[in-house]
């Protein structure tokens, strides 16, 4: 897996242009390809680089010309700064969406986190109680990465 110029992001503060930006330079895609695919012309496509904040939809094309989830940035903030209140695996009965069983944490959030760690920015302390993670978990993520 190639190293993103944009790995040691704070995940608090989501700039999608910017990171929409980095990931056209690290794979090296013309601005043509991207104006064919997204049906736009270049100064529209500087104007994506600049917003902090997409439309959906468009935000979708974007992970499809750059085979990234970008909408994997946002849910990995909810798991971070929001984490879930309820621990359930059914259907919640108001509105009929899931309510998820538990927290997923994907690889480059746990190393982002063990980063912190290793480089002293936060303490074991201050990790547990701002994310809240259980102290297992931190323990198990220590010992596999």
């Amino acid at each position: 897996m190639k190293e993103k110029n944009w790995m040691k992001m704070d995940l608090k503060n989501i700039n999608i242009g910017y990171l929409i930006k980095c990931e056209v330079e690290n794979n090296q895609i013309s601005i043509e390809r991207i104006s064919k695919f997204l049906k736009c012309d270049e100064e529209d496509i500087e104007e994506m680089y600049k917003q902090k904040d997409l439309p959906t939809e468009l935000l979708l094309k974007w992970s499809k010309l750059l085979e990234y989830d970008f909408f994997r940035l946002y849910s990995q903030h909810l798991i971070l700064y929001a984490p879930q209140k309820k621990i359930t695996a059914y259907k919640d009965k108001k509105n009929g969406l899931p309510i998820f069983r538990k927290n997923l944490y994907t690889t480059e959030m746990i190393r982002f986190i063990l980063e912190m760690l290793r480089t002293g920015e936060k303490t074991k302390e201050e990790i547990l109680k701002e994310y809240r993670i259980p102290r297992t978990t931190l323990h198990k993520w220590n010992e596999k990465y």
